[in-house]
């Protein structure tokens, strides 16, 4: 890729540049089990210019921000971009967010607008709520508002270890810097046709699954909402799919349901979200024969590190920097990026204290542990920190602690990961309390307060909180103690 961004830049019109010169050529399908829609660059050029358009005929200014609660459709997207052509910073956020999690985002975030698809909870503030049904009644077309690269382009809001969710704020660069993964990990083509098992509104199916895509003139394909795991070979078949982008659990339920896939256009699979187990790429290997291309990275620089179809990552290791990136391997094994990588957060939104703490000097501290092998390899260890890993997304521990406090018979809350089986995680929630609680019961609580990827699976209730000696919550022997006995 090139050494720096281009300049005036445009993240939306960067990605939609295929449109300029393939208007006709398949940008995106939305394949199900008994028909397929398809979307062409033009088409979608055109929507988001008239997103764009209309959103600005509101009297949305360039810098306002835009909180998009949409459902696994392809407004999600199409918003997305709409709100980035026009100047605007949009913020997707996960449809899972309850409605007391929601407005305590936008009570920091202050949108100019939400864009509220149906039965999505909303945030009880007073910024004007645009239906998601009014997007395809947008009509007209402006130029893509163009600037300096290193313009704010849009936040994300991912889980901190302050115990709150924390807006991360991007530059429109940084899907300029994603050029690096093209050749890193997915190996990416004009001709590639990438079927991403994840909804539209993840933002993990949002850069890997549609952005880069697009970017590079490929075409990308995205299972209709509901497809179940076992219907996703059928899906690559049909549609002719050369990469395929998922979860590793996502890999583990396919493999539940296939020992052997017909899948004759797959080149390889990629995965990222959560470290991928040795057994479920040996599987994978077994059944489909190709490999699978797992990447490690974060909300703050997305990957960074990856194995490819160009140079393979060693067993055990989950790859090498990828061309053009700034890291390095502290004495402490704590990974770094550096300040100067294209792909790297602007800091975090009204935080600039708890932005400069995760610097040393230069070095953005990543809090990922790893070892570096004699020839650059890099082996994921953990987190240095408490976080836990459900799903694929990265939750605090005191976020569930916090909720499941607000209990009222439980005195004391601690939440850990926990490893039900090999390649396997869920939370457990200890808590203290006068006398058990029924489960249903916490469960019920968690999920009227919780993302249902955020809610415990696990409860156990115990005497008291075991505590280490400066007084805080001993997570290590919480993650040691087995399951009771049924």
């Amino acid at each position: 890729m090139s050494a720096s961004c281009p300049s005036p830049f445009n993240l939306a019109a960067y990605v939609l540049g295929a449109a300029e010169k393939s208007p006709d050529k398949t940008a995106l399908v939305i394949a199900g089990a008994s028909k397929a829609k398809r979307w062409r660059y033009g088409e979608i050029r055109g929507h988001v210019a008239g997103i764009a358009a209309v959103l600005r005929e509101r009297g949305l200014s360039p810098g306002d921000r835009v909180l998009l609660r949409l459902g696994n459709t392809v407004e999600f997207p199409l918003a997305y971009l709409g709100a980035i052509w026009a100047g605007l910073v949009p913020v997707p956020t996960s449809a899972a967010l309850t409605a007391p999690e929601i407005t305590a985002i936008a009570a920091e975030l202050r949108p100019a607008l939400v864009i509220a698809g149906e039965g999505v909870a909303l945030p009880e503030n007073s910024a004007p709520v645009l239906p998601e049904a009014a997007l395809h009644e947008m009509k007209g077309e402006m130029d893509p508002e163009m600037g300096n690269p290193n313009r704010l382009a849009y936040i994300i809001y991912t889980s901190g270890t302050s115990g709150r969710p924390r807006g991360v704020m991007h530059a429109h660069r940084a899907v300029w810097a994603r050029r690096m993964m093209w050749e890193g990990w997915y190996d990416l083509k004009e001709d590639d046709r990438l079927l991403h098992a994840g909804a539209f509104n993840w933002t993990y199916t949002l850069g890997t699954g549609l952005m880069d895509p697009w970017a590079r003139g490929a075409t990308a394909v995205i299972p209709v909402a509901g497809t179940k795991a076992e219907q996703l070979p059928l899906l690559m078949a049909r549609h002719d799919a050369t990469i395929f982008a998922a979860a590793p659990g996502v890999y583990r339920q396919m493999l539940r349901h296939h020992e052997r896939l017909s899948t004759p256009k797959l080149r390889h699979g990629i995965s990222a979200g959560e470290k991928l187990p040795e057994a479920t790429s040996t599987a994978w290997r077994s059944a489909s024969g190709t490999e699978i291309y797992e990447a490690l990275g974060m909300s703050e620089c997305s990957t960074y590190v990856s194995g490819s179809p160009n140079r393979p990552a060693p067993e055990g290791a989950s790859g090498y920097p990828q061309p053009g990136r700034h890291i390095r391997v502290g004495k402490d094994g704590q990974l770094a990026i550096h300040r100067s990588d294209p792909g790297l957060m602007l800091g975090y939104l009204d935080a600039p204290e708890e932005t400069a703490e995760r610097f040393d000097g230069e070095w953005f501290l990543t809090g990922d542990t790893v070892a570096e092998g004699p020839d650059g390899a890099i082996t994921y260890l953990g987190r240095n920190d408490d976080m836990m890993n459900a799903g694929g997304y990265r939750v605090s521990p005191l976020e569930v602690e916090a909720v499941m406090a607000g209990h009222p018979d439980i005195t004391g809350a601690a939440a850990v990961e926990h490893e039900v089986k090999p390649g396997t995680t869920v939370i457990r929630c200890f808590y203290t309390a006068p006398q058990p609680i029924e489960v249903d019961s916490l469960s019920g609580f968690a999920a009227s307060r919780l993302a249902r990827y955020k809610c415990p699976r696990i409860f156990t209730h115990i005497e008291a909180i075991p505590t280490n000696a400066n007084g805080k919550v001993n997570r290590t022997v919480l993650r040691n103690r087995p399951l009771d006995p049924a």
